[in-house]
């Protein structure tokens, strides 16, 4: 019997993939002739020609992304989502074969506009009438993760046949923004986001919380559980209630969530402060004493506005993830406090944690007569959360925390080479483990906030972005390195993780990362500890805390400009080298050959074999 095998996931990277391999092998098992056809992100679309089509038998369709099926109109269809093809091809191949019905086509949506779309009795017939959905994406930085995320989840909306809006929320600000009529008519609203955003225009809405990693690799899931398991979001219009919506997990924001969230309204003006000062080094290290000169001025901007305004907007914005906008005025003045006592970064985290839950404990439990009840967020919630956490920060909190942010500083200042390596590999092989995930943000947070501190924090920023991109750097040099070991789709994927690793963008090693985890992690990990150690063992110092290999084009932005490009490129090196040895595969996975590509028939034997020794 002749087959063709279609497989597609939302990311179109991993799961696309195993499918293809499990079905392939399940039909020739069987004596079957198959011809394949793989939906992937990494390469333009290639479909099957006229003469495959036409001594097709039976048509198998995996996907949990949109798929056209109006060619194969008249044909016996089965389909289902990719999901359940993945644990056992073969029970998924004899319900196929048993159940698959000829497909029909019904009219278009628009009147006379000629369109037919193919109907399938199971699967797609729920696409009309199925729910509306909105979704918000936002992750820390506001570069990768958000944009992913988003893309996912509309492909894997319309694969399974939900209208699907979603929102971006990242370092450039909102954009599709959802208008009020869609919010209104979405059944479900998603907010897979790492920090916290306003949820307030939903309230009365059913609300799932999750995280951008979660939608972004199991995005069809997401939909599902969202659809399932969403909450209605409690309060009044303009202010929602603090914690409702969500999930079983998604209900859990905790500490990290608050924490994130001051992180990423504070990375901006740390990244224009580290490069406004890096850019007064310009005139010379010590121009900036000059008072009256154009390095002065820049060091004002860049040290005494933008780095005197990290801890204050960290600490607001942590108070504003956990009270809403009543927290940020008591976030700032403690932040502030933390700044003027010497307490840092750390005071500034302790302070908004402090003003936020003040603040959320006044909302929640403090009852006033009605008259007066619009006097609450404005002027008793700012002006009694600010006292208290002044008062704490002054009396209790502040000098405890500034002896342990001076001991810190002195530790990073004064520590010889040994511990130097150490914190080092640490910090390299933290950010190299999740790329971008938990782990990666609370090492890069770390960096960030000890920039505050000084010349102290100058080195472990040094090897924390130094570390961040070797992994897309190494998975890069690796397809380069081992053409043989990748198909065309991931040499595609490895020219651009090549360009996102020299801009200090470490999800571009993410889809070899999903395919292949458990040697993909452990190389990156080994490249990056190694990457760190170096750049600390070399008393490299790094003003800027974004940029990659761009920031190199400041004067005076690195101190040690070649021993620094010599640390990025032994671990790249390694990553690259390591990876290539020991990745195991054939020249293209089974899907992407000739044959899979719909130019001829084949038993499946071939792609059987390539499917055996690719990972």
């Amino acid at each position: 019997m002749n087959v063709i095998v279609i497989t597609a996931c939302p990311s179109g990277v991993a799961t696309t993939f195993l499918a293809s391999r499990g079905l392939v092998r399940a039909a020739s098992q069987r004596g079957w002739k198959v011809a394949v056809e793989m939906h992937s992100q990494l390469e333009p679309f290639v479909p099957l020609d006229s003469q495959v089509l036409a001594a097709a038998d039976l048509v198998v369709v995996a996907a949990s992304a949109p798929v056209d099926l109006a060619r194969f109109v008249g044909k016996r269809v089965y389909q289902a989502p990719i999901s359940e093809a993945l644990p056992d091809p073969t029970a998924f191949l004899s319900r196929a074969e048993r159940e698959a019905k000829p497909l029909t086509v019904v009219a278009g949506a628009g009147a006379g506009d000629g369109a037919a779309a193919p109907a399938v009795s199971a699967p797609t017939a729920a696409a009309r009438g199925a729910p509306k959905i909105v979704a918000v994406t936002a992750c820390p930085t506001g570069v990768a993760h958000t944009f992913m995320a988003a893309e996912a989840l509309t492909q894997a909306g319309q694969g399974l046949g939900h209208p699907i809006r979603v929102e971006t929320r990242g370092s450039v600000g909102a954009q599709d923004v959802l208008t009020p009529e869609e919010i209104r008519e979405a059944e479900v609203v998603i907010l897979a986001c790492d920090i916290e955003v306003d949820s307030s225009r939903f309230v009365g809405k059913r609300v799932f919380r999750t995280s951008t990693s979660a939608a972004l690799k199991k995005s069809g899931q997401t939909i599902r559980d969202a659809l399932e398991k969403a909450k209605v979001l409690g309060g009044e219009p303009g202010h929602a209630a603090a914690g409702a919506g969500g999930g079983e997990q998604g209900e859990r924001r905790g500490v990290y969530r608050h924490l994130l969230t001051g992180v990423s309204f504070m990375l901006p003006m740390v990244v224009a402060g580290g490069l406004l000062i890096a850019l007064s080094f310009v005139f010379g290290i010590e121009a900036f004493k000059e008072e009256g000169t154009l390095a002065a001025a820049l060091m004002s901007i860049g040290g005494g506005a933008a780095f005197s305004l990290m801890v204050p907007l960290l600490a607001g914005y942590i108070a504003y993830s956990i009270a809403d906008r009543p927290g940020i005025a008591p976030g700032m003045i403690g932040g502030y406090l933390a700044s003027n006592l010497g307490a840092g970064f750390l005071g500034g985290i302790v302070a908004g944690f402090i003003a936020g839950y003040a603040a959320q404990a006044l909302s929640r439990y403090v009852k006033i007569p009605a008259s007066v009840e619009s006097l609450k967020p404005i002027l008793i919630i700012p002006l009694v959360a600010s006292l208290v956490t002044g008062l704490v920060m002054i009396y209790v909190i502040g000098t405890p925390v500034a002896a342990i942010m001076s001991a810190m500083t002195t530790f990073l200042t004064n520590m010889n080479s040994g511990n130097a390596i150490l914190l080092g590999s640490l910090l390299g092989a933290m950010m190299c483990f999740d790329l971008g995930g938990p782990v990666n943000k609370a090492a890069y947070t770390f960096g960030v906030g000890l920039l505050s501190a000084g010349a102290g924090g100058y080195g472990p920023m040094a090897a924390i972005m130094a570390a961040g991109m070797v992994p897309a750097i190494g998975m890069g040099l690796a397809s380069l390195i081992a053409r043989a070991k990748f198909s065309k789709q991931e040499r595609e994927a490895g020219q651009a993780s090549l360009v996102l690793g020299l801009c200090f963008i470490s999800e571009g090693a993410i889809p070899f990362m999903a395919k292949d985890p458990l040697r993909v992690i452990p190389t990156c990990m080994i490249g990056g500890a190694v990457t760190g150690a170096m750049s600390m063992y070399f008393g490299v110092q790094l003003m800027a805390p974004h940029g990659g290999l761009f920031v190199l084009l400041i004067p005076n932005a690195v101190n040690h400009v070649l021993l620094y490009l010599l640390s990025i490129a032994a671990g790249s090196l390694l990553v690259g080298f390591g990876y290539a040895l020991v990745k195991t595969g054939k020249v293209e996975l089974p899907g992407v050959t000739a044959q899979a590509q719909g130019k001829s028939w084949s038993a499946g034997a071939g792609s059987d074999r390539a499917a055996a020794g690719s990972s």
